[in-house]
């Protein structure tokens, strides 16, 4: 068996050690060759370029099974989820995640994987809601968001994800 280790964190200050240890030794124990895909960018984004070269290459047949650590580390929601997943069976592909123990080879897995992206969607949307309602609260008060007024913006900022360095303040 072939597979493809998919691993990704969202800041440049992340490991992503912790995601790749388990599915090699995971690989290692089945006696499975694998190839890691490591990508440092936010979900959010919408261009991933490690994982569109991992999805190439399935494509092309050269993977059996696609792993990840956890299920979140893939998807940005339940519907793009299940689009890759629906893929991954459309191309012959398992699909393992190391800590949900899902397996897309049984039914159970099927059924897992359905319900811990809906949980996992619901999650985040939840997140935003109470986000949101922090900062409406914090304004009804009288709170000023964002930065002040007439301010200038000292970051320099890399166009590929959110690593922030300080620009020279002496100018």
């Amino acid at each position: 068996m072939n597979v493809a280790i998919y691993a990704r964190v969202s800041t440049q200050e992340q490991h992503l050690e912790q995601q790749i240890e388990p599915c090699v030794e995971h690989c290692k124990r089945n006696t499975w060759n694998y190839k890691v895909f490591e990508e440092k960018i936010s979900g959010a984004k919408q261009t991933r370029p490690k994982l569109d070269l991992m999805l190439q290459a399935m494509r092309n047949k050269e993977f059996n099974i696609v792993m990840v650590y956890k299920l979140d580390r893939l998807g940005r929601s339940s519907v793009h989820l299940i689009q890759l997943i629906e893929e991954f069976k459309n191309k012959g592909v398992q699909f393992i995640s190391i800590t949900e123990s899902i397996d897309t080879k049984t039914s159970m897995g099927r059924f897992f994987f359905t319900v811990m992206s809906a949980i996992g969607e619901l999650e985040r949307e939840m997140i935003k809601e109470r986000t949101k309602l922090r900062i409406d609260r914090l304004k009804a008060e009288g709170k000023v968001m964002g930065r002040p007024k007439g301010s200038k913006d000292k970051k320099v900022r890399r166009k590929s994800g959110y690593h922030l360095r300080w620009a020279n303040q002496n100018k």
